[in-house]
């Protein structure tokens, strides 16, 4: 589980593919500290296992759905990345709950400064728009961001200094790609009602005749 709160910026160094899973090298330090072989980093808001350790970066692997669901396949040597390691129970919960399980990816469309923010309108499916609501939570490639406005092709959130100097979400440009996680309470809600709302309705077998039977 992560917070979405950004730790570090990382750099590829390597993607190594065999169709189109694979593994990813990044170059980074402070994501290190404390970390095993076997731990989880998020990676642009994509949870990946830790299997070798440097002394200046660690090395993930890539399985063919990780590619399908996210950009990760589609990193290059230099890239930046968006790095968190996995929450410790003791830590501060100053985010929002993070799976490190991407939806989906969405479509920067526009970028627009408004006085010390900056508004980032991403384009995206149905299926990733029916669970984003206003003011609530949204992780854009590991980011937790509040939602700030909702239509039926895109959402929009507003950046401040701070998020923007230390994430990789102002340096994107219309029409770059970026990973998309929902809030994880809402895709449970969805489930659970979907199976009220698909549940066979059971017959009332209470009538007038089966009481009179029983002394009712």
């Amino acid at each position: 589980m992560f917070t979405g709160l950004i730790e570090e910026l990382g750099s590829v160094r390597r993607l190594t593919l065999t169709g189109v899973s694979g593994q990813l090298s990044i170059r980074a330090k402070k994501v290190l500290e404390g970390t095993k072989i076997g731990d989880s980093i998020a990676v642009n808001g994509v949870c990946l296992t830790v299997i070798a350790l440097g002394p200046d970066g660690f090395t993930a692997d890539i399985m063919a759905e990780t590619a399908r669901r996210s950009s990760l396949g589609n990193c290059r040597p230099g890239d930046l990345v968006n790095l968190e390691r996995a929450m410790p129970a003791d830590g501060r919960f100053g985010g929002h709950m993070v799976a490190g399980h991407i939806d989906g990816t969405g479509t920067v469309a526009a970028l627009r400064r408004e006085e010390n923010a900056v508004w980032v309108k991403i384009r995206a499916g149905a299926d990733i728009l029916r669970l984003v609501v206003e003011k609530g939570s949204i992780a854009i490639d590991g980011i937790s961001l509040t939602v700030a406005e909702v239509t039926e092709r895109d959402f929009q959130v507003s950046i401040i200094p701070h998020t923007g100097a230390e994430t990789t979400l102002l340096g994107k440009k219309p029409g770059d790609i970026v990973n998309l996680e929902t809030d994880i309470v809402g895709k449970y809600v969805e489930k659970l009602l979907n199976r009220q709302t698909a549940a066979p309705q059971t017959e009332n077998t209470l009538t007038m005749d089966f009481l009179k039977e029983y002394g009712f």
